[in-house]
Parts: C-alpha cells; structure tokens; sequence
C-alpha cells in the first residue's frame, strides 16, 4: 500500500524563488501526492479550517515546504497549524486525527550548513532551530523526520540546484513507498542523506 502525501507548500514571495519553483517541477504526477499552495489558496489568511482537516485525514505524510524565514516558518503557514490543529481534534482529550501520521520540512537557508552550528553565526543547529515544531508534532502524536533542508539557496549553481531537485523527486517517490526504514532515517540529520545513500546505492 503506498503512502498517500500531503506538501502544504508556503511561500509569500515564490516569484522571486528560482529554488522553490525549481524544487516544485519535481514532484512526481502521482495520485497519491497533493500539492496545496497555502498563499494561492488563502491570500487574505482566511483558511478554511475543515477543508484543512479533510485533507489532513486522506493523507499519510504531511509535508511543509518553505523557506527558512527567522529561524523559523512563514506566518500563513504558522496560522494554518494555530487554527487547523484544534483542541480536541488534533491534540488534547479526543484529538487523535493525526495519530501515527509523519511530517518532515522541506527547506532552503539562504546560508551554509557549517555556519548553522554552536559557535557559528547562527549558534543552533537546523533541527535544534526546528525544535519548537518537532515538539507540535508531538503533541499530535505525528513522527517528525529529519528535515530535507537545501542550504545556501541563494548561491547555488544551477547544477547543484539540479540534483537536490532531483534528490526532492527520488524522497517524494520513496516516502510513498510501505515499509519506511524509520530506525534508518532518523539516524541522519537531515533526510537528504538517507536519499542520498539510497540513490548511489
């Protein structure tokens, strides 16, 4: 049985991201993937809150792709987990609806992996930084993977550009396959490296 996979994408300014309208090509035409722009759908952040809960419940794997903005995630997108993961339902006393599902992040830094570390100008690693969401997901009971993170997006040559792209497609391909090594994937931090071995393999 495949995994079905949900990517709320997020972007304000994706006009003048040649890295998320790279990375966006590159999902797979399957079935079983839905792409849903949240700043297409919702301009004025009026999200519709069940719609958001129905799609949550037809998939598997949850998927926020954004740039990385201050450490953290763009404001529709911090809005949509505020309002959609409700008391009740999310999490809290009956709220099992996301129970056993997975989320990872799908991120560009416009700098290196090196200077995100102690000591370094940014002091906290990317997964230390994604913390605050990883403890989200479990409050909902979700597994949270390591992140798939393209650092220094904005110096990339288009042909390093290429192969994360092409690094996106093979993980969306394996993450809809049954049977996911999670022991595996956790042991990296960040899952381009799973995707990685798994590609020279």
């Amino acid at each position: 049985m495949q995994h079905n996979i949900l990517i709320l994408f997020a972007h304000p300014r994706l006009e003048r991201s040649k890295n998320h309208h790279q990375l966006l090509q590159y999902i797979p035409k399957s079935k079983g993937i839905t792409l849903h722009d949240l700043y297409e759908e919702y301009p004025d952040f009026n999200i519709d809150v069940k719609r958001e809960k129905e799609l949550l419940t037809q998939h598997d794997i949850i998927i926020w792709q954004h740039p990385f903005y201050w450490y953290s995630i763009p404001p529709l997108l911090k809005q949509w987990i505020d309002i959609v993961f409700e008391f009740g339902w999310a999490y809290g006393t009956g709220g099992t609806a996301l129970r056993g599902k997975k989320v990872l992040h799908v991120i560009t830094t416009g700098d290196p992996e090196t200077v995100y570390a102690e000591n370094q100008p940014h002091s906290f690693t990317i997964p230390q930084l994604l913390a605050p969401l990883q403890q989200t997901a479990r409050e909902c009971s979700m597994e949270f993977l390591p992140p798939f993170v393209i650092h220094n997006a904005h110096r990339l040559p288009f042909e390093e550009l290429e192969k994360h792209c092409r690094d996106y497609y093979l993980l969306l391909v394996l993450l809809q396959q049954d049977n996911l090594p999670l022991t595996v994937i956790h042991q990296h931090k960040y899952i381009n490296y799973w995707v990685q071995n798994k590609r020279e393999a």
